[in-house]
């Protein structure tokens, strides 16, 4: 195991995270107060998602959908629930921002596979449950080589290599490449879904 991937990755999250929360924290305030003004309360989205080994921690940030339900009391589609502003949340990925939370806790890095839903972890492959072996991050080789437009194989074999090529260099150059993604505003979501479709396991994968 390199240095960097055994300690100076943890060192390089903390080094940018905590001047970022500082600088970000007027910008924080406003968004929190829109989203309020917009969503309502809870102003952030709570969720158990698997980390390091795939050992649970609550993931946060910014709300993006309401509580609108159906007459049964089920939570209507993730397109019907996305409201305008929720879109601009996600499109401009400041949804993301109260992660650097999730980083400064230890929970998150900057850069690592995408932290995803508890249930999919026995879906999973052994390869593809490789993409654990690190922490999960706000950004990924995934997310820069094509976020959600990218089919589940495809982002689980990003996330695997990945893990098998982590350096300092490959990190900044995933951060500069996120900036310029989210700038351009590219591959929000799935073709014909408000994000993703949910994973629901795979055949012929190894």
């Amino acid at each position: 195991m390199t240095f960097y991937r055994k300690n100076g990755k943890r060192l390089v999250d903390l080094m940018l995270t905590v001047p970022a929360l500082i600088l970000l924290a007027p910008l924080l305030a406003l968004l929190a107060l829109l989203v309020r003004c917009k969503l309502g309360s809870p102003v952030l989205f709570r969720q158990q998602r698997p980390g390091l080994h795939g050992k649970p921690f609550e993931l946060i940030k910014f709300r993006s959908m309401t509580d609108a339900r159906d007459q049964h009391g089920n939570p209507l589609p993730d397109a019907e629930r996305l409201t305008p502003f929720g879109k601009f949340l996600r499109k401009s990925s400041l949804d993301e921002l109260p992660e650097l939370w999730n980083i400064l806790k230890g929970d998150m890095s900057l850069v690592g596979p995408r932290p995803l839903r508890m249930e999919y972890l026995a879906l999973y492959s052994p390869q593809q449950a490789r993409r654990h072996e690190i922490r999960p991050g706000i950004t990924g080789w995934a997310q820069v080589n094509g976020r959600n437009a990218l089919a589940w194989q495809d982002k689980f074999r990003c996330d695997v290599w990945y893990v098998d090529h982590v350096s300092l260099k490959l990190d900044l150059t995933i951060l500069w490449l996120t900036v310029w993604q989210v700038i351009k505003h590219e591959d929000i979501s799935a073709e014909g879904e408000a994000t993703m479709p949910k994973f629901t396991g795979n055949e012929g994968e190894t």
